[in-house]
C-alpha cells in the first residue's frame, strides 16, 4: 500500500476515510493523494468555448479547495505523512479512476454515510461507478476508527471458479493487513446446499492458493446479504470483503446479485475487489 488514492469532498464522512488511510500510509511507509473534484460546468473551465467573465469563478472555486486542503493538512493524524494534494477539473468517476491509474495507487479509502448510504461527493451513480469499475480494491469507511487493526477479515463467497482472482487478492489483502482471512459461504433456502457439498465446493475454489485460508464458515440466512451482515456482527468481523463484477450494481457477485445495501447498511468496514 505505497500509493492510496483519497477522494474527498471535505465532509466528515471524507475525513474519517482520510485518517484510516493515514493509518495505512504510516504502517506501510506510503503516501496518500487527496483527491478533490471540482466538478464545474464546461464554459467555466474551456478556454475555447468558455467566456473569460467565468474565468474569476473557476478561481474562486480552486482557491476555495486550495484553502481547505491547507486546513487537512495541518491535522495532527497526518503528520509525517507525504501527502499530495491534488485538485482536478473532472467528473468524479473519471477523475478517480484517471487520477488512480495514473498515480498507480493500490487502494482506494473512502468515505460514506453508513444507513442512510453514500452521500456527499458521492451522489448516486458516481459511489456505484468507483466500486463497480475500480481495478483497483476499494476500501469503504463508515466511522471513526482510531486503530485499523484488522485480526478477522471475512471474505463472501459461493466459491464460483470464474472468481477465484478474487479470492488470490482477498489473500494478499489479509497478508498485508496481518489479518486472518475466513472464507464465508451464505446457505439459503432458494439455493441450499448441503453442508458436505459447500465444503467441498468451497475446498476445491481454494485448492492450492497461497497464504491459505484461515477458516471456513458455512452460515444459513434467509438471503445472501442478511447472512453476511449477520454472520458478521456475530463474528465480530473487523472488515467484510465482497467481489463485484462490474456489471450491473455494486456488488454483484455469485450468481445473482448483492444490493448495495450490503455496503450501505453495514457499520464494519468493506472492502471490494473486482473479478
Amino acid at each position: 500500500m505505497k500509493n492510496i488514492l483519497v477522494p474527498t469532498d471535505f465532509s466528515d464522512q471524507a475525513e474519517k476515510a482520510l485518517k484510516v488511510a493515514a493509518q495505512l500510509a504510516r504502517r506501510f511507509d506510503g503516501e496518500i493523494y487527496l483527491l478533490h473534484m471540482l466538478e464545474l460546468p464546461l464554459q467555466l473551465i474551456d478556454p475555447v468555448g468558455g467566456s473569460s467573465q467565468n474565468l474569476p469563478e473557476a478561481i474562486f472555486f480552486m482557491k476555495l479547495a486550495h484553502q481547505r486542503f491547507n486546513k487537512i493538512m495541518k491535522e495532527p493524524y497526518l503528520e509525517g505523512i507525504k501527502v499530495h494534494e491534488t485538485v482536478e477539473f473532472h467528473r468524479a468517476f473519471d477523475g478517480i479512476m484517471e487520477i488512480g491509474k495514473e498515480k498507480k495507487c493500490d487502494l482506494i479509502v473512502m468515505g460514506s454515510h453508513g444507513t442512510s448510504g453514500f452521500q456527499e461527493m458521492f451522489i448516486g451513480s458516481n459511489t456505484e461507478k468507483v466500486v463497480r469499475h475500480s481495478e483497483i480494491p476499494v476500501l469503504v469507511i463508515k466511522n471513526e476508527i482510531s486503530d485499523f487493526a484488522i485480526d478477522n477479515f471475512i471474505f463472501a463467497t459461493d466459491a464460483n471458479p470464474n472468481n477465484k482472482k478474487t479470492l488470490s487478492k482477498a489473500l494478499k489483502f489479509a497478508q498485508t493487513l496481518g489479518a486472518n482471512l475466513h472464507l464465508l459461504f451464505i446457505n439459503t433456502p432458494n439455493d441450499f446446499v448441503t453442508s458436505k457439498e459447500a465444503h467441498n465446493r468451497i475446498k476445491e475454489f481454494v485448492g492450492d492458493l497461497e497464504p491459505k485460508v484461515h477458516q471456513i464458515h458455512i452460515f444459513n440466512d434467509i438471503s445472501v446479504e442478511q447472512g453476511i451482515l449477520n454472520f458478521a456482527n456475530k463474528f465480530n468481523a473487523g472488515l467484510i470483503g465482497i467481489a463485484t463484477h462490474g456489471r450491473k450494481g455494486i456488488a454483484h457477485f455469485f450468481n445473482g446479485s448483492i444490493s448495495e445495501d450490503l455496503v450501505n447498511h453495514s457499520t464494519r468496514p468493506v472492502v471490494t475487489f473486482k473479478i
